[in-house]
């Protein structure tokens, strides 16, 4: 059964409504500690195109300074690059094939196993937890209740504006409503008057100004829906990139040794009026090159709207003088393509779409703790001219996965980390399967000695993901567990990319490792875009299969 609710803080909220009611009863529940708080952002559907990671077009001034604070891992990768399923896994600390979710339309707790997530033992530990914007993929697979009451004090926040997203409200050339892919828009004009992201900021300040009110310790997630399509975005941030500036993609042709299976059609793109107008061929196009700029353009544009909501946030905890005790993370839950491969969106195993940005700040760990008055995160306008973006104050290029939020963030809390858990481990509610990366916040400075970084041939990453069949069709972006029947296990290394592409029973949830229908391999020092596939030419004894399912 699903662990205890706080029925004393449920029935106060909902008899009063009031989620400042809600944090005063926590305030009183839980004597002050010295556990630092966690404010989680999560992007959906970024890729590591910022300047922090050495994208010179981009502008992501406020991301980059929280960058400049923090500890970046440069090869930070998702274990699935489709949201629902990657929320999941990353939450709950638990590869997909553990929470058997591979689609959007079951959940875990009653598919798999009553798994603990992140906020459930951040809660269980005397935290008040809150969510904002879009953390759990809405809908079935977080119970639509974004695993409320489970994982969060109170019922989480949504911007009341996102029922627009999917609608008729973007402004076309013949001057009608239309609902596109690339929308650029003025504010004052969409319904309401403002976008998610926005309401899902001023929401969190919010959150923050009550939680220095009452002490207790917090754990504060926030989700901002750009870049994820539609690009509907305030308009004067396509001014930051104009089309002369905006490039193709590096490698924007379907590779020769592509298996078809590997290859994603993007569906959900061809759906929007302004694609469709187009008459694409199905299932590899290609996109007229003047639009491929146009979706480049309108897909910065949305990360720098973001990086200033997100400037924005961390500019008020700086302001509440909460930066000295709480932990920063920023990450996002998949990539996703913007024309390599011949491809314009996730669902697939490449780099492009499953790396992800990952940064903690830790005050005092990452950061020396601000002074008197010292502001670590003053907001910075993206439209203010900068001539190179802040680095990262401290990076690695060690190989890790998205898995490793939980043990990590609990290490850097002060909880205890939560054991790794054994095989199988469908009947154990706290334990957790992604590495503990509290290695990496060693410095010279403290008592545990300095971080000794690992073999790179033991740095290793995994991913997969599901198609309905051999041959790229209408559903091969999205199947849903049914109709899945082939599953492309891929392992990232130093050196290359490897990936098996096997029949997969959906009844039972199980992968045949000897039936294989493609294979891919690249090697990434020679072939980092991952264009020319070698799996053809390793089946010899002088160079045998790395894969070892």
């Amino acid at each position: 059964m699903p662990p205890p609710l706080n029925r004393g803080l449920l029935v106060l909220v909902l008899v009063l409504g009031s989620v400042g009611a809600a944090l005063e009863f926590m305030a009183q529940t839980n004597s002050a500690t010295d556990l630092l708080n966690v404010l989680l952002v999560v992007v959906d559907d970024l890729r590591p195109s910022l300047g922090c990671y050495g994208d010179k077009l981009v502008k992501s001034p406020n991301i980059d300074q929280l960058a400049s604070r923090s500890l970046l891992f440069q090869n930070a990768f998702a274990q699935q690059a489709v949201c629902a399923p990657s929320r999941v896994s990353f939450l709950t600390g638990r590869r997909p094939d553990t929470t058997r979710l591979y689609d959007f339309n079951s959940y875990w707790r009653v598919h798999a196993g009553n798994f603990s997530t992140i906020p459930q033992y951040f809660k269980e530990n005397g935290y008040v937890t809150m969510s904002v914007g879009k953390v759990f993929h809405p809908g079935i697979s977080s119970n639509h209740s974004d695993d409320f009451p489970y994982s969060w004090s109170f019922p989480p926040y949504h911007p009341s504006s996102e029922k627009y997203e999917n609608t008729k409200t973007c402004k076309g050339q013949d001057g009608k409503l239309h609902a596109n892919l690339l929308c650029p828009v003025d504010v004052e004009d969409v319904p309401e008057g403002t976008l998610p992201d926005k309401q899902s900021t001023e929401q969190a300040i919010q959150l923050l100004g009550k939680m220095k009110t009452s002490g207790s310790p917090f754990f504060l997630a926030v989700g901002y829906h750009k870049p994820h399509i539609p690009f509907r975005y305030p308009k004067e941030f396509q001014k930051l990139y104009p089309l002369e500036n905006i490039s193709l993609a590096p490698d924007p042709e379907v590779p020769d040794g592509l298996p078809p299976v590997a290859y994603n059609p993007w569906m959900d793109i061809r759906q929007r009026e302004d694609v469709q107008s187009l008459n694409i061929s199905v299932p590899y196009g290609p996109i007229p090159v003047d639009f491929q700029r146009r979706i480049r353009q309108s897909y910065f544009a949305s990360v720098s709207y973001v990086d200033a909501q997100i400037g924005h946030l961390l500019s008020a905890l700086d302001a509440l003088q909460l930066a000295s005790s709480t932990i920063v993370v920023f990450t996002s839950d998949h990539g996703w393509a913007l024309g390599e491969h011949g491809e314009w969106a996730k669902y697939s195993n490449f780099d492009v779409t499953t790396r992800v940005p990952l940064m903690f700040y830790v005050p005092g760990r990452t950061a020396a703790l601000p002074e008197a008055g010292e502001k670590l995160f003053p907001y910075l306008d993206p439209f203010d001219s900068i001539s190179e973006p802040m680095v990262p104050g401290r990076q690695t290029t060690d190989l890790v996965e998205l898995l490793s939020l939980f043990p990590t963030l609990a290490g850097l809390a002060g909880l205890q980390v939560p054991p790794r858990c054994p095989i199988p481990s469908f009947h154990v509610g706290l334990c957790r399967e992604g590495k503990n990366l509290l290695k990496h916040f060693r410095s010279h400075q403290l008592e545990e000695g300095p971080y000794v970084p690992a073999n790179p041939r033991e740095s290793v990453a995994y991913s997969q993901y599901p198609r309905p069949a051999d041959f790229p069709q209408w559903n091969s972006d999205k199947p849903s567990l049914k109709d899945i029947k082939v599953m492309g296990y891929s392992i990232r290394t130093i050196d290359y990319r490897y990936t098996v592409w096997v029949s997969f029973s959906p009844d039972e949830f199980l992968a045949n490792f000897s039936d294989i229908h493609a294979g891919e391999l690249y090697f990434v020092d020679s072939d980092p875009l991952q264009d020319h596939n070698m799996y053809n030419y390793s089946h010899s004894e002088e160079f045998p299969l790395p894969f070892t399912p």
